[in-house]
């Protein structure tokens, strides 16, 4: 079968046809992929929603339950939404606006770097699993996974400010600042406070931004949008569209995030769950198929450099000291012989 190039959206079907050959006469559901716990029956929930305008209220009662309640959500959750946040609906918008019309461009375009008019690093476009071994590890998601170090090059080397880099560059600028201000609130809990450490270690050469768009899915029952996973990173900033399909694990059942226009949602990342020694959580989350609609988002990662070195804040430690770099060839060499992410697990402290 010839594979058409021409067209906008990835070649799936025809690339992962040996997946989807041996599909089951009946309906295999989703929940018969691997998975740590015992699933339950999906439902829809808010998350808990923090209004970040009182980290600057003149009351220091109001400041302090603000970060409280950060804090809570962080150990409880592992997930939170945050309105007030600082990044203007402006701004929001035209990243919306423009993830549209670059993710348009010619499939062909796409896998050559060759779409955004930006100093892009080699390999900025993915696409798919190529670590499937079964369709519930097949993920049906196009992404641009972008280094923050590409978006100041583009502004050091004068390249031609477009639209999109225009607006990469200033949700880049201010997310970033909102991370850093949500991991020291974090870190400050655990008595780190004034602490240099993430900022020190989390660089914009070391951070990126992922625009990520998910295409309509015929076979919307038999594959995940994102497969479930937990972040490798210290902490995530999302920003979604209305169309939903995010769902995280909590009390050992899927729960439906649902949209929320104002808010951008905030996760725990396996280095933080790491680094507080289990006080605050990284936890399981998937995006499911949609079977007629389009759904996009853009994600801030707030990464250390692969040399950092991650050790748990606590005594007596639940984890081994590791740097980045063995954490990433970890979860690499899991992907790749198992077709999943086993991730912190492999570094707990026995016994």
């Amino acid at each position: 079968m010839d594979i058409n190039l021409d067209g906008s959206e990835p070649p799936f079907e025809e690339t992962y046809k040996n997946l989807f050959h041996f599909l089951n006469q009946k309906p295999t559901p989703l929940d018969n992929t691997h998975h740590p716990v015992q699933i339950t029956a999906v439902e829809s929930k808010d998350l808990p929603l923090v209004d970040l305008g009182r980290l600057v209220s003149n009351s220091e009662e109001e400041r302090e339950k603000c970060k409280r309640e950060i804090v809570h959500a962080s150990k409880e959750w592992g997930f939170f939404q945050v309105v007030n946040h600082g990044i203007s609906r402006k701004i929001l918008d035209e990243m919306t606006k423009e993830q549209k019309k670059v993710f348009s461009e010619p499939f062909k375009k796409k896998i050559k770097d060759n779409c955004m008019n930006m100093r892009l690093s080699s390999g900025t476009y993915r696409w798919g699993t190529p670590s499937a071994k079964c369709l519930t590890q097949l993920s049906w998601s196009e992404a641009f996974h972008i280094p923050l170090n590409d978006i100041s090059s583009c502004e050091s080397h004068h390249v031609d400010k477009n639209n999109l880099s225009s607006t990469v560059s200033q949700f880049a600028t201010t997310v970033s600042e909102l991370a850093h201000k949500l991991a020291n609130i974090l870190a400050e809990n655990l008595g780190h406070e004034g602490s240099t450490f993430l900022k020190d270690i989390c660089l914009p050469s070391t951070c990126y931004l992922r625009m990520n768009r998910y295409p309509p899915c015929p076979k919307y029952y038999h594959v995940f949008g994102l497969m479930p996973h937990t972040d490798s990173d210290f902490l995530t900033i999302l920003y979604q569209d209305q169309v939903g399909g995010l769902q995280l694990v909590k009390d050992a059942k899927w729960i439906q995030v649902l949209p929320n226009p104002d808010a951008l949602i905030v996760n725990i990342g396996d280095l933080l769950q790491a680094w507080s020694n289990g006080v605050y959580r990284s936890v399981e989350h998937r995006v499911v198929a949609n079977k007629t609609v389009e759904r996009l988002s853009i994600a801030y990662f707030l990464c250390p450099s692969y040399d950092a070195i991650i050790q748990s804040c606590k005594e007596p430690p639940l984890y081994k000291k590791f740097s980045f770099r063995e954490y990433r060839q970890q979860v690499h060499e899991d992907v790749s012989t198992l077709g999943y992410k086993i991730g912190l697990p492999r570094f707990l402290i026995c016994g």
